[in-house]
C-alpha cells in the first residue's frame, strides 16, 4: 500500500512547490491538490463536512499552476488533482493541460476527477446539477478522445467537436489514470464506465466501503484499483484499508505554514511506522 498526502494550497500556506518538496523528501509517494475555481458567497449548498465552510476552500491557487509548481519542484513525486471538477472546465483545455503537465513532469500525473458538491458553483459555470454526471462522462470520454487520436473528434449531448489537432500528447500511455472521486450512490458505476480507480473519500464505516470494493471487482472487466482519500492518522485504519486492498491511501494536511504542515505530517508518519513495524 503506498501513502500520500492531500493538500488545498492556497496563498497564505505553504507554497506548491515547497510542499511537494517537502513531501518527496520524507519519502511519500504522491501529493494531490483540491480545486475550486471560486466559492459562491451565498451559502445555499450545505458544506458536506458540517458547519461553516473551511476559509481554505475560497483561497486555493488555480489547480494546474499549482501541480505544475510541485511537479517542476520535484523528480520522482507523483502529483494528482484530489479532485478536478471536471463539471466546471472547457474539456479541450482541460486535456491540454493534463497533458502538458504530464509531458511536463514526465509522465508523474494522476488524475482524480469528481463533479463536487457545491450546486451555485457548478450553476456559475453554466453546468445543470441535474445533468452533472453525464456532462462528466461526455467531458473525460472526449478528453480520452483528444489523448489518444492524432485527429480527435466527439460528438455527444454535452461535447461537441469535429477533427482537432492537439500536441503534445501525455507521457502515459494512453494517458494518465484518471481516479474517480466519489461516495454517491452511483458512483461505481462511472468507475466502470471510464476510471482506472475508485477514489472515495474515507469514512469511519468501512463496511459499506468493503461491500462496494467486492461489488467494484465482481463487476469490473478489467483492473481498477481502490484508493481512498482522507484517511486519519491512525495505524488501525490504515491496517483496515490495507485489508481492503487499497493501494494507495492520501491524509489531507492542514493549510498553512510549516507550523501547521509539518507536526500534521509527523502524525501520518508515526501511524504509518506503527503500521509497517518500523516505528
Amino acid at each position: 500500500m503506498e501513502f500520500g498526502i492531500g493538500y488545498f494550497p492556497t496563498g497564505d500556506g505553504m507554497s506548491p512547490g515547497a510542499v511537494a518538496r517537502l513531501v518527496e523528501a520524507r519519502g511519500h509517494e504522491s501529493l494531490f491538490f483540491a480545486e475550486h475555481t471560486h466559492i459562491p458567497a451565498s451559502r445555499d449548498t450545505p458544506y458536506p463536512g458540517g458547519g461553516e465552510l473551511p476559509r481554505k476552500y475560497s483561497h486555493t491557487y488555480d489547480l494546474f499552476v499549482a501541480l505544475t509548481a510541485a511537479a517542476l519542484a520535484t523528480s520522482t513525486l507523483r502529483v494528482g488533482s484530489g479532485i478536478c471538477l471536471v463539471v466546471e472546465r472547457d474539456p479541450i483545455i482541460t486535456a491540454k493541460e493534463v497533458a502538458s503537465l504530464d509531458h511536463l513532469s514526465g509522465g508523474r500525473f494522476e488524475f482524480g476527477v469528481g463533479a463536487g458538491w457545491n450546486r451555485e458553483e457548478m450553476r456559475n459555470h453554466g453546468t445543470d446539477p441535474r445533468t452533472r454526471m453525464r456532462l462528466m462522462g461526455e467531458r473525460i470520454g472526449a478528453m480520452k478522445a483528444i489523448w489518444t487520436q492524432a485527429e480527435a473528434s466527439y460528438h455527444g449531448e454535452f461535447v461537441e467537436f469535429e477533427r482537432i489537432w492537439s500536441w503534445p500528447k501525455p507521457a502515459q500511455r494512453p494517458h494518465p489514470p484518471v481516479l474517480v472521486g466519489g461516495n454517491g450512490p452511483t458512483v461505481l458505476e462511472r468507475v466502470l464506465a471510464f476510471g482506472d480507480a475508485w477514489f472515495p473519500n474515507y469514512a469511519r464505516d468501512t463496511g459499506g466501503l468493503a461491500e462496494r470494493a467486492r461489488e467494484l471487482r465482481a463487476r469490473a472487466e478489467r483492473p481498477i484499483d481502490l484508493m481512498v482519500m482522507g484517511a486519519p492518522p491512525r495505524a488501525a485504519a490504515l491496517e483496515e484499508l490495507q485489508s481492503l486492498g487499497c493501494r494507495r491511501v492520501v491524509h489531507w494536511l492542514p493549510s498553512g505554514g510549516p507550523a501547521q504542515v509539518e507536526p500534521a505530517l509527523a502524525r501520518w508518519e508515526s501511524a504509518i511506522a506503527e503500521l509497517t513495524g518500523e516505528g
